[in-house]
C-alpha cells in the first residue's frame, strides 16, 4: 500500500505536473506527500565578484536559490491543501539526484513521483538528466514519471 510519496519540485511545468498527478493519487489512495526542493550546489560557479560597499550589497546566490525553492515548495503545498492532502515541505542542498534518494530513504516513502523535465541546464535525450539519474540509482522505491 502506498502511504507516503515523494515529489521533487524545481518549479518547472513538468515540476507542477508531477505535483498535480501526485495530489490526485495521494487523495485516491489516502496517502500523504513530502515535497522537496533541492537547492543544487553544482550550480554555484565561482564568479570574480566586486568587494561589498554601503551602496551595493551581493546577495549569496544560496540564499536566492533557497527562496526559490521555498516559492516553489509554497506553490505545490498549495495545490495538496486545495486538494485536500496532507502534505509537508523539505528543502535541501546538494545534488539534486543524491538529494532526491536521502531525502526518499529518510522519509520513508513509498513512491516517488517526479516530471520528466526540469530545469536543468543540461537536457537528455529523452528524460531530463535528474529523472534519469533518480530511476538509475539502485533504490528499492518505485518512481512514476510524469511526461510534460
Amino acid at each position: 500500500m502506498i502511504s507516503k510519496i515523494l515529489v521533487p519540485t524545481d518549479g518547472s511545468k513538468p515540476a507542477r505536473k508531477s505535483v498535480e498527478y501526485a495530489v490526485e493519487f495521494a487523495r485516491q489512495t489516502g496517502a500523504t506527500i513530502v515535497l522537496l526542493s533541492v537547492v543544487d550546489k553544482s550550480a554555484f560557479v565561482p564568479q570574480a565578484m566586486p568587494a561589498p560597499s554601503p551602496a551595493r550589497i551581493v546577495e549569496p546566490i544560496e540564499d536566492y536559490l533557497t527562496r526559490a525553492a521555498q516559492s516553489y515548495l509554497e506553490k505545490a503545498k498549495k495545490l495538496c491543501i486545495d486538494g485536500g492532502v496532507p502534505s509537508k515541505r523539505v528543502i535541501r542542498s546538494g545534488h539534486p539526484v543524491e538529494g532526491i534518494i536521502k531525502e526518499a530513504q529518510k522519509s520513508h516513502v513509498d513512491l516517488i513521483i517526479i516530471g520528466s523535465h526540469g530545469r536543468s541546464a543540461l537536457k537528455a535525450a529523452v528524460l531530463g538528466s535528474v529523472t534519469f539519474g533518480v530511476i538509475s540509482k539502485e533504490t528499492t522505491i518505485p518512481v512514476l514519471v510524469v511526461r510534460k
